[in-house]
């Protein structure tokens, strides 16, 4: 079967990483962060922490990352949770400003 090159790409605010694999043409997204083994790269993290993590693109998310078929130089990027609301961090900002 045909492979293809792409990449995985993670980061916490301290320790970033992007995984290089060749893979099969019918990867989906889904098994390619699999494939990519982050739990052993990022050990401080639960194991579970990439198993339903948003996925996406060059910066734009998946709606179906577990039926998203890969394609060459693809990058999948994992998202981590927002901590505190974007607007809501804004807000506080604005307050302590005045």
């Amino acid at each position: 079967m045909a492979e293809i090159a792409i990449e995985v790409a993670f980061a916490l605010p301290e320790k970033q990483r992007i995984i290089s694999l060749r893979v099969p043409l019918v990867t989906t997204a889904r098994e390619a962060v699999a494939l990519a083994d982050l739990p052993s790269h990022f050990p401080e993290l639960p194991a579970d922490t990439f198993n339903d993590a948003d996925l996406g693109l060059f910066g734009k998310r998946l709606r179906e990352p577990g039926t998203h078929r890969l394609r060459a130089g693809d990058r999948v990027e994992v998202y981590r949770g927002l901590i505190i609301d974007p607007k809501a961090a804004r807000l506080a900002r604005a307050g302590t400003r005045r």
